[in-house]
């Protein structure tokens, strides 16, 4: 990155360091070593970033979706048409922090799993009501643990692309069943996903429980895509619908 125009680079930092204890230490060394200012951004602006990539990865439509998006530390929910979002939350629960909190070291039980999901439950109280189906049409989940979950399920043969509760129920009662994560065999399931994974899970069976999603499609773009797209506008005062309809245009 060195050379680069202050305006070309857009450094952030999420959850992690929301919550940090020693955030304020760390963020001066990073900085300095860096040569670039790191914004520590808000729930709800990860929020819109992240369905400003989601958006831009799917086919153009005026439809309503929600986007969720489990990250190691915050889950994200989005209710957006075209590339535009229109409710934004975050909530404080993860793959990584419910991983470490329930399944210590990969050990999985059948109460451990229904304390994760009645936590995860509990804490998506409070906004049920505006993210329930009947909000939205289409539900699309995005990064890394949505996608690795959605592989999971198809190379399994537990859902055939799209991840639904009954899928999920039968990856739940395979993790149930090995005990513990390194004993588990599952066709797609990376070494560095696997000690997170069950918390991953918990957190996306109760989101579809709770909101009543029969069915979601992983998406491939994310926050990363949100936070090009969204640095592309600013540069260029461009709207970026009308950037994605040139692209399409030429390319095809």
């Amino acid at each position: 990155l060195r050379g680069f125009e202050r305006g070309s680079v857009r450094a952030l930092g999420t959850n992690t360091l929301r919550v940090a204890k020693d955030a304020a230490v760390f963020l001066r060394k990073a900085e300095a070593a860096l040569g670039f200012p790191i914004e520590v951004v808000a729930g709800r602006e990860e929020a819109r970033l992240i369905y400003l990539g989601v958006s831009h990865s799917l086919p153009v439509s005026r439809e309503k979706r929600l986007v969720v998006d489990i990250g190691g530390g915050s889950t994200e929910l989005i209710i957006g048409a075209g590339h535009k979002p229109q409710k934004l939350e975050s909530l404080f629960m993860g793959c990584v922090s419910y991983s470490l909190r329930f399944f210590p070291e990969g050990r999985i039980s059948k109460s451990a799993m229904k304390e994760a999901e009645l936590a995860a439950r509990n804490e998506m109280q409070p906004i049920v009501a505006g993210f329930s189906r009947g909000n939205w049409h289409h539900a699309v989940g995005s990064s890394g643990t949505v996608r690795a979950l959605a592989a999971i399920l198809q190379l399994n043969g537990f859902d055939d692309g799209d991840i639904t509760p009954a899928g999920l129920d039968r990856l739940r009662s395979r993790l149930i069943k090995g005990g513990r994560m390194e004993k588990v065999e599952l066709a797609g399931l990376k070494p560095d996903r696997a000690i997170v994974l069950p918390g991953g899970l918990a957190i996306l069976n109760a989101v579809l429980s709770e909101l009543d999603i029969k069915s979601m499609v992983p998406a491939e773009g994310a926050m990363r895509q949100g936070v090009l797209y969204d640095l592309l506008g600013r540069f260029h005062h461009k709207d970026m619908r009308d950037v994605t309809v040139a692209q399409f245009m030429q390319r095809y």
